[in-house]
């Protein structure tokens, strides 16, 4: 089967990844991992005695919470190494869930290191580091092609029935509606910007 042609738009195609942040079932976020972005600043404070560093993870009427658990853990940490752990849990852990309740996200506890997040985010964050976009350019139209080629070709396999063969026709129109849903996930994810980890939070950002 000839394969359609891909409208060469890396602009377009960056647009299409955020589709991910709006679907009900929710994907892998990164920011509750013990080895996550929001950990690693809470480190840096604590190690440094300054509160910033994790003041830019939450929204501004939240700085009060932070900043009295921040001085709680530097108190506490003193005593002993395992209250220096647990204090530092403390922090962690409260952190994270008010950055996750400040996008629309609940919190469901923090995550061990090393968990398998996919290629996606792992490439976006080494894009920052490097300041390098194209290699994950690259990983996404890549993706977004391969899963459009897929949907299009399913739906083309089952498009010539018989009349008279409903089981065939069924099957058509099962696959003609996983098209056309993706299609239309695809064009809406191009229009709208990616404010959070959950839909309500792109909702409140609209509001």
């Amino acid at each position: 089967m000839k394969k359609i042609k891909m409208v060469p738009l890396f602009t377009v195609f960056f647009a299409l990844f955020v589709l991910s942040l709006f679907l009900p079932v929710v994907t892998y976020a990164h920011c509750d991992g013990l080895d996550g972005p929001v950990v690693a600043a809470a480190k840096k404070a604590l190690e440094s005695g300054k509160v910033t560093p994790v003041l830019i993870w939450v929204q501004k009427k939240d700085e009060q919470t932070i900043k009295d658990a921040f001085n709680k853990t530097l108190a506490v940490r003193k005593l002993d190494p395992k209250a220096k752990e647990l204090s530092d849990m403390y922090f962690f852990e409260t952190l994270v869930r008010v950055h996750r309740a400040g996008e629309g996200a609940p919190y469901t506890g923090l995550k061990p290191a090393g968990r398998d997040l996919g290629p996606a985010i792992p490439a976006g964050d080494k894009a920052l580091v490097d300041g390098k976009l194209e290699p994950l350019a690259k990983l996404l139209m890549k993706n977004l092609e391969t899963g459009l080629h897929e949907q299009f070709e399913q739906a083309m396999s089952k498009k010539k029935f018989k009349a008279d063969d409903v089981e065939a026709g069924r099957k058509y129109i099962e696959a003609y509606v996983q098209y056309i849903h993706y299609v239309e996930r695809l064009y809406e994810a191009t229009k709208t910007a990616a404010h959070g980890h959950y839909p309500e939070a792109a909702e409140k950002h609209a509001d």
